[in-house]
């Protein structure tokens, strides 16, 4: 009797636990990883792992992603550089918290962990402006050319995008929502889509385009070729406005354009390393194409492919492109790996009987599957919880009751 009320007791408080972390995610490093340390620490207090292996081990996008790491392990058997090979499976643990996380979350506490989550963004994007207009003093990551408070704008503004889905999701689909809440959702979206461009997140915005055309095929799910219009009728308006009303996305813009178009003449802009690195990183996958260098090996591979064919470019320990990453790891073994995940998940929601959770579900996997081609967003903190957290509460199989039941209020 007493271990069922202790571990009622460890349920009830990871279930709360959850919550806190959906706020501090997008705020702060080290408060999200105590909060994360507690949730394991209670979890194994609980000891019910036979248990718990039983409520997930038949959920594919678990098993995906258990492949997915234990992939990383059995790479460090052909690494040379175990220390590297060690630091990059640390880094990836964070989807072992995937299943863990999913034993505590609730079906009645999804709406919780969305607030608290948007909430979190509404602070970062009042500091944000706050900076921008010169208001408060610039601190951390933010300042007035580029005001992004907790993070870097590399993870700010993907984070950004995907709260503006959750706002237009709850605003086209959520009838339990109030009038006072529309206009405060709406306000919400109009001020976090211009905040998306006074920073300069590229991979972000593009992400924030990418969502812009999944909402409105979402919204009209019956019409593809109303869609293509409506889509085509926006995309260009919103570019323009924003290319013309903000300095940073405009330079940007043209320093993106720039760099491709004078690639061979200086390979040191941001995008022009990215090329650079994906132009050598590709050299190494045609030598190691079906198990790849192993776990650790990255770094060493790719300064020895830069030494040789670009050596005035800087070396990198990342290439900036998660599927270059797992083909040069891991090889055809490595990218089927991680685009089971995506599969899975897209999969998992598809017959999901809860119409939002069911469209979140499958634009999740769809923004990452875009902006992971300009960088590593798995192997990031703040973009790889993102993906980590949502997925816990996303995709468990809950027990609906009815249909009532089925509605999710955001």
């Amino acid at each position: 009797m007493n271990l069922i009320k202790n571990k009622q007791k460890i349920n009830d408080v990871n279930a709360y636990l959850l919550i806190a972390f959906a706020f501090a995610l997008p705020l702060t490093v080290a408060g999200a990883n105590i909060i994360d340390a507690f949730i394991v620490l209670l979890w194994l207090a609980r000891g019910t792992f036979k248990e718990d292996w039983n409520e997930v081990k038949n959920n594919k996008v678990v098993l995906a992603v258990l492949g997915f790491y234990l992939l990383h392990i059995v790479g460090l058997l052909w690494t040379e550089d175990m220390q590297w090979g060690l630091h990059i499976l640390k880094k990836e643990s964070k989807f072992l918290m995937i299943p863990i996380f999913m034993l505590f979350v609730r079906q009645e506490h999804i709406k919780y962990y969305i607030y608290a989550f948007l909430a979190a963004m509404t602070l970062s994007e009042v500091l944000s402006y706050g900076v921008w207009l010169e208001i408060i003093p610039e601190f951390k990551h933010a300042t007035v050319i580029n005001p992004t408070p907790f993070m870097s704008h590399i993870s700010y503004n993907p984070l950004l995008a995907f709260a503006i889905y959750l706002l237009l999701i709850s605003l086209l689909f959520d009838e339990n929502l109030k009038k006072k809440q529309k206009i405060l959702y709406v306000l919400f979206v109009i001020t976090m889509s211009i905040n998306m461009f006074i920073t300069g997140g590229r991979a972000g915005q593009v992400m924030f385009f990418t969502m812009l055309i999944i909402i409105v095929f979402q919204y009209f799910n019956s019409s593809i070729i109303k869609s293509l219009i409506i889509s085509l009728l926006i995309l260009p308006v919103i570019f323009i406005l924003a290319y013309k009303g903000s300095n940073i996305f405009n330079s940007r813009v043209n320093l993106a354009v720039t760099s491709v178009i004078n690639y061979e003449e200086d390979k040191n802009t941001s995008v022009g390393q990215r090329l650079t690195y994906l132009i050598n990183s590709y050299e190494i996958i045609q030598a190691n194409a079906i198990f790849g260098v192993g776990t650790g090996d990255f770094k060493n591979e790719y300064h020895k492919v830069n030494q040789r064919n670009t050596p005035e470019v800087t070396t990198t320990v990342n290439p900036h492109n998660m599927y270059v990453l797992e083909l040069v790891q891991f090889g055809l073994i490595g990218f089927i790996s991680l685009l089971s995940i995506l599969y899975y998940q897209v999969a998992f929601a598809s017959k999901n009987e809860n119409l939002m959770l069911k469209y979140i579900g499958i634009t999740l996997p769809l923004l990452f599957t875009v902006i992971m081609l300009s960088d590593s967003y798995l192997l990031g903190h703040y973009t790889g919880m993102l993906f980590i957290f949502f997925s816990a509460f996303i995709y468990k199989n809950y027990k609906y009751k009815t249909s009532k039941e089925n509605k999710v209020k955001i």
